[in-house]
């Protein structure tokens, strides 16, 4: 059994400039999630998916190797992650180098920890799923949500418009962590989620889309936070 970390850092970024290897607390916010990946001891190589020199560089600094950059196709704004993915794969196999899992890590996911690529992995394996990525619970009952249409509210689930908030079902979404991933798998759907995907729940502390400044000063207080625990 082999298996690939793969942290997709191109060097592209509007909202916030270099973002990739911007400092978090000290430190370039893409080496957590090498350090996650290499403290995991769960993966023949960790790489570092760029199109950018400099990050390149930091990426190798920190541990991961970067054995080819990413061509323009999959380094402009319309790529996707699978389109990356399949880039790196195609890369190695052309190298003469196979894997059976994969983990595609996302740069600016400084939450991300050995124990939580773990579980997952675990999770994958034990339930012989497809992908296994983290969710989080959304934050107020998905089923009272309100549309607001010409300055009127209007009910998405009129039904339950009285229930309890404790009588009902728990929603999740996307934690936009990583997705460890069967290889054959994602090769056969060319996607990540499928009708055979898992997830494992983390609070809400445990991630923060980064997308604004605001965002990323959130990201920080929660880091201080859960590390001063």
């Amino acid at each position: 059994m082999s298996n690939l970390a793969i942290i997709t850092a191109r060097g592209g970024s509007k909202r916030i400039p270099r973002k990739n290897i911007r400092p978090f607390l000290g430190k370039p916010i893409l080496a957590y999630g090498i350090d996650a990946a290499l403290q995991s001891g769960l993966f023949d190589e960790v790489m570092v998916s760029t199109d950018d020199d400099e990050i390149a560089g930091i990426a190798r600094q920190h541990g991961a190797s970067v054995p080819f950059l990413r061509d323009a196709q999959t380094a402009d704004d319309y790529a996707t992650t699978a389109d990356v993915l399949t880039e790196v794969l195609r890369q190695y196999a052309q190298q003469g180098q196979a894997f059976d899992y994969a983990c595609c890590l996302y740069p600016t996911a400084p939450f991300v920890t050995a124990t939580l690529l773990q579980n997952a992995f675990a999770t994958l394996i034990e339930n012989q799923l497809d992908t296994v990525y983290p969710v989080q619970p959304f934050g107020f009952p998905i089923q009272r949500a309100v549309f607001l249409r010409n300055a009127q509210v209007q009910w998405c689930q009129p039904e339950h418009a009285l229930t309890r908030s404790q009588d009902l079902e728990p929603a999740y979404h996307d934690a936009g962590q990583f997705y460890f991933f069967r290889v054959v798998s994602f090769q056969h759907a060319q996607r990540l989620i499928t009708n055979n995907s898992g997830g494992i729940v983390i609070s809400e502390m445990q991630a923060q889309d980064i997308d604004t400044e605001t965002d990323w000063q959130l990201a920080e207080l929660k880091f201080k936070l859960l590390t001063s625990q």
